[in-house]
């Protein structure tokens, strides 16, 4: 085992079998990207993957894209800092929505053959709203992939003691290399593999954990106890210990309020804005085989997903009760070291539990899981970034009308400057103590008004143009008003003036550019000319053929390889999990 005694330069003292282990694990990741670079002929291979992916690799490529910085630092992060409320975030505020992405959106994405969510946004908007969607979303993936790049700098600053920037570069790097490589197939080949690796990582992690700190009951009388022991500055066990109503999570004094900013911000608006629309999502299922493999993608990625919290959010709780720095922290103290050298915060929960609990060769694996994780978000981020810039914006606004090799060029030259510029947007995220807040204000701005664009646009044949684009930009001011107004959602850019703090700030800006898109297309729609009915097959439900929005070949499955019957068995299962807990 390894002593809870800080390195002077190290977080983590790891052994030769460990620093094995990451080498081995670097080297099949850049092979990966090696052998993907032979299947790249244009630019649709290497944006797409050709449209020639199984449904099984789509779907845990689709759910392993999310698995970065959200679900493993931030998720424990908040399963330190609030623990079993968090599990929202999965069971309310990703599966729903998955299974409507499935059902209902997929059919409109992949038949309609756009390489992009802002394409799709292009023809059924046209240019303004498409150019709006495109700028943020290429803004919003910049940010969180320093997000993801700052975490994985910061394992590896915890395992070498290097200064944070030099970590930083080598991280970018490695990231860089493969994707650059295999673009798209390389990214989800990879993080089909690193969805192994990080369960392989976090299982033990919180098997080996649960057990020191004396299973579920020692679990809840560790977090009782340092409940009642600093009770002005740590949220009541009863709210750590149960899903239900989240005031723990929201910061809300009203029970009421917290379940609706839980229902309406987090798990309609936020959730859905962020899995139906978010191209870094919608991409993998986009590179299916079929319209049956895109429909069934997010749905397959459910099932893991449902889980997921069992090994993220749990070790956040262990390493509140059975780490000393992670406790003191949760006292209100503050702790010298943590991976970015300037303090222990709540993102360094999994970091600290891995040194106290961890023998060596197992350290090796989690270290790994890790550094699959972050570089599987940030890959995730990056090849999402240079599709939309070579396609919605270089091609359609730069430079139109050359040849595939050019924009395959522009493509990978732009993967190149989203990662320089994402070394420098990791420095943002070093500012937060918890990663969470950070990320859910951003999808606040940037997912909440795309989505009610989308939703009104799909299902009301009115909708405008111009209605699209100003109802955009309005959503998206309305969140960055709240977000500045609230307490801390934006560190210190935020003014305090609305008493909400920590992430119920972000379910309700999230809220507010939900209700604000959808009032001002409304209202600007009453007043401005509709695109031509005949235009809308294919981007509006009511002039769609349900020919179009299904595989007559899918009748001759067997059930659990239909989209239907698989989409109610993850609905049923998830809601006996928001029962259990």
């Amino acid at each position: 085992m390894h002593s809870p005694t800080v390195q002077a330069s190290t977080i983590i003292d790891a052994s030769a079998v460990d620093y094995l282990i990451v080498f081995l694990y670097f080297a099949v990741v850049l092979g990966i990207g090696i052998l993907a670079r032979r299947r790249i002929s244009d630019s649709l291979d290497f944006f797409l993957s050709g449209r020639s992916l199984p449904a099984w690799v789509t779907g845990l490529a689709f759910i392993s894209a999310n698995l970065g910085a959200v679900e493993i630092m931030g998720m424990s992060a908040n399963g330190a800092q609030f623990g079993i409320p968090t599990v929202h975030y999965f069971w309310i505020g990703a599966i729903p929505a998955m299974l409507f992405l499935g059902i209902v959106m997929m059919p409109f994405y992949y038949g309609s053959k756009v390489r992009s969510v802002p394409e799709f946004m292009y023809r059924r908007f046209g240019t303004g709203a498409h150019l709006v969607n495109a700028i943020s979303f290429a803004v919003a993936q910049l940010l969180i992939a320093g997000i993801n790049l700052f975490l994985l700098a910061s394992i590896v600053h915890a395992l070498l003691g290097w200064s944070l920037w030099v970590a930083l570069i080598v991280a970018a790097a490695v990231v860089l290399s493969y994707i650059t490589l295999g673009g798209l197939s390389a990214a989800i080949y990879n993080e089909v593999l690193q969805f192994f690796v990080i369960v392989a990582a976090l299982l033990p992690l919180t098997l080996i954990g649960l057990h020191r700190v004396g299973g579920w009951d020692g679990l809840k009388e560790g977090i009782t106890k340092a409940a009642d022991a600093n009770p002005d500055k740590v949220a009541a066990a009863s709210d750590q210990l149960n899903s239900w109503p989240g005031s723990a999570l929201t910061a809300f004094s009203s029970d009421f309020l917290s379940v609706v900013g839980i229902v309406f911000g987090l798990g309609f608006v936020l959730s859905f804005g962020y899995w139906t629309t978010n191209f870094v999502e919608v991409q993998r299922a986009m590179a299916s085989n079929s319209i049956s493999a895109a429909r069934k993608t997010p749905i397959i990625g459910s099932f893991p997903k449902m889980f997921v919290p069992f090994i993220t959010i749990l070790p956040g709780m262990i390493a509140a009760v059975l780490v000393h720095e992670i406790a003191q922290v949760k006292a209100g103290e503050k702790v010298p070291g943590g991976s970015s050298g300037e303090g222990v915060t709540y993102n360094d929960s999994l970091l600290y539990l891995m040194r106290d609990v961890l023998p060596n060769g197992l350290l090796g694996v989690a270290i790994v899981g890790l550094l699959a994780a972050f570089m599987a978000g940030m890959a995730a981020n990056v090849s999402a970034f240079n599709t939309v810039f070579s396609y919605d914006l270089w091609q359609r606004y730069v430079v139109k009308d050359r040849d595939d090799s050019y924009y395959l060029a522009v493509g990978r030259i732009a993967t190149v400057a989203a990662v320089v510029i994402a070394i420098f947007t990791a420095a943002l995220a070093s500012n937060y103590t918890n990663i969470m807040n950070y990320l859910q204000t951003l999808f606040g701005f940037f997912n909440a008004p795309l989505f009610a664009t989308f939703i009104v646009g799909m299902f009301w044949k009115r909708m405008t143009p111009t209605a699209g684009w100003m109802g955009l930009v309005s959503g998206t001011l309305a969140a960055v008003v709240v977000g500045i107004a609230s307490e801390d959602a934006l560190g210190s850019l935020s003014q305090g003036w609305i008493s909400i703090s920590g992430q119920g700030a972000s379910f309700v800006a999230a809220g507010a550019a939900f209700v604000v898109d959808v009032v001002v297309s409304v209202a600007v729609s009453a007043v401005t000319r509709p695109k031509p009915v005949e235009e809308l097959r294919g981007l509006v439900y009511s002039e769609t053929p349900r020919e179009d929005l299904v595989d007559p070949d899918e009748k001759s499955h067997p059930w659990y390889q239909r989209t239907l019957p698989l989409a109610g068995v993850a609905l049923v299962l998830v809601i006996i999990l928001n029962i259990i807990f």
